[in-house]
């Protein structure tokens, strides 16, 4: 375990007098003084800031974005780093981005706001971040903070692309953070999964059972095929390349930014919005997101999981808050050790995968979407030759059946193709399902007091997910979120889903007793 700053840089000569931190920044000999007193609130620590912030396309990004326009009015100027994609520029992507409807609050209220977002051509896999002398000055000189979300959250991804990605496009984020000379905080949103091999995770950065300078000369210099056959060797005990590079990413923070003020707030399974900006919001069907969709619409039935475990969600707006004030809170609690945020639910407001199912199979029943192909239900199960055969009969079978309706009728085989897609989806979750976690949040709590005792806008930035949060109207909203941003299944659907659910019941009942026919007529007569 490391807790402690590389030791190639000076250490921070700090100050503590009342309220007031006083610390001498390596970068040009900048003496920073910073009272706690004069933020009332953290609103006030972004007046007049300038952000620069990676990632800001994801799921993540998007809602970040969006809070610190809504919530943080002061903002001078926001710089989002996106790559052009699919023959688009930058700001035509970002002209999309905002599109979405994560920014309808804005939209509505406040749309001179989006002119405080500025796009900057770049990518985190190319050297200076594929900035433009030109822009890279810009940001060097003006940024105050910033934040690096940019990573690929594919488990699958081959083992070099997830280190160019998420570790060497860390440690390029950093380097470009060093040359701030204005900078006051810097915020690297990793996964409380980086250390997944471990079932007990501290609040700190952990050593990599491998260098992450040398694996990063090896992956630069070794040909893919051979990168390709050593890529287990390297993963060890991690589940996949994703949490392995995370893990490096992290180690590569510690060691880099012995001399700027960082924090690195680590989520778990980021799921839809509680409340903000509204309850429900989701834009992707990856990870648990999919699962729930589908069980809405009856094509799974047999999920693998020890349902006795608790399981780790985290709304993305408690996430999205816990960046916003760790930002907050690292600049005015500088010291020789970084801070780490376990941003996690299991140890302060947990649920069993058990309890979170049921919930989601009565709110797909109770509110089902026009495109609900099934009756809905489903059984979590550990034995995997009983789920090879619900897979084959409850899920290949009915999806090649619906494909032959499909071309009948004209249409495109799409059933097969998307069940495909989600037995892959649920072989990478397997893990996360059948193993558990204690995550320690002391550090959360800090932030929390912190955010209650010096702050007059704590409520605005809500981090405690045990402060009013229930399961169960959570999924509620979820559900619901799924249906409207996910499906673009309006509410005014719902009349007929539930009548069209009612026919499938009867179908599934009319199913289940000609099984139970067919079945005992096979034992009886053979």
């Amino acid at each position: 375990m490391v807790t402690s700053k590389n030791q190639s840089y000076s250490p921070i000569k700090i100050q503590k007098k009342d309220n007031h931190i006083e610390y001498l920044n390596n970068n040009n000999n900048r003496e920073e003084v910073l009272n706690l007193n004069s933020y009332t609130r953290v609103g006030d620590f972004y007046q007049h800031a300038v952000l620069f912030i990676t990632g800001s396309t994801g799921f993540v990004g998007k809602a970040l974005v969006e809070k610190l326009l809504r919530s943080c009015e002061g903002i001078q100027t926001i710089y989002v780093l996106i790559r052009p994609k699919r023959g688009l520029l930058v700001d035509q992507r970002l002209k999309e981005l905002l599109k979405n409807p994560v920014f309808d609050r804005i939209r509505t209220k406040n749309p001179e706001y989006f002119n405080k977002i500025k796009a900057v051509s770049g990518d985190v896999t190319q050297k200076d971040l594929g900035l433009s002398a030109t822009d890279k000055k810009i940001i060097t000189s003006s940024v105050t903070v910033a934040f690096h979300s940019a990573a690929t959250v594919r488990f699958n991804e081959s083992l070099k692309d997830a280190i160019i990605l998420n570790t060497l496009g860390t440690q390029r984020v950093v380097e470009l953070c060093r040359e701030m000379v204005n900078l006051k905080s810097f915020v690297h949103v990793s996964t409380a999964y980086s250390n997944a091999d471990k079932r007990e995770i501290q609040e700190t950065v952990y050593t990599p059972v491998h260098d992450p300078r040398v694996i990063l000369e090896c992956i630069e210099s070794l040909p893919n095929d051979v990168v390709s056959v050593i890529s287990e060797k390297i993963k060890g005990k991690h589940p996949n390349t994703y949490t392995l590079t995370k893990a490096m990413a992290e180690h590569i923070v510690m060691e880099k930014t012995g001399d700027i003020p960082a924090a690195i707030v680590r989520p778990s399974i980021v799921t839809a919005a509680w409340k903000e900006p509204f309850p429900g919001w989701i834009d992707n069907i990856s990870g648990i997101t999919g699962i729930m969709m589908e069980i809405g619409r009856g094509t799974i039935r047999s999920i693998i999981c020890d349902e006795t475990l608790t399981m780790d969600l985290i709304p993305v707006d408690i996430v999205v808050n816990t960046i916003i004030t760790a930002a907050w809170q690292t600049a005015f609690n500088r010291s020789n050790t970084m801070r780490v945020y376990n941003c996690t639910s299991g140890q302060l407001n947990g649920v069993s995968w058990a309890e979170f199912g049921e919930m989601t199979k009565k709110y797909a029943i109770m509110n089902p979407t026009k495109y609900v192909t099934f009756y809905p239900g489903f059984t979590y199960r550990t034995n995997r030759i009983v789920h090879k055969f619900c897979e084959i009969f409850c899920h290949m079978i009915p999806a090649f059946v619906l494909d032959i309706l499909l071309r009948v009728q004209g249409g495109k085989p799409i059933m097969l193709k998307i069940a495909k897609k989600f037995k892959a989806a649920a072989k990478t979750g397997e893990f996360f399902a059948l193993n558990e976690w204690h995550f320690h949040t002391k550090n959360i709590k800090s932030l929390i007091y912190d955010l209650r005792t010096h702050t007059s806008d704590h409520e605005e930035f809500e981090c405690d997910i045990t402060n009013g949060f229930e399961w169960d109207p959570y999924v509620k909203s979820y559900m619901l979120g799924i249906r409207k941003y996910v499906l673009k299944d309006d509410i005014d659907s719902l009349p007929n889903a539930r009548k069209r659910l009612q026919r499938l019941y009867w179908a599934h009942k009319v199913t289940q007793v000609l099984s139970v026919y067919f079945f005992l007529r096979f034992i009886f007569l053979r």
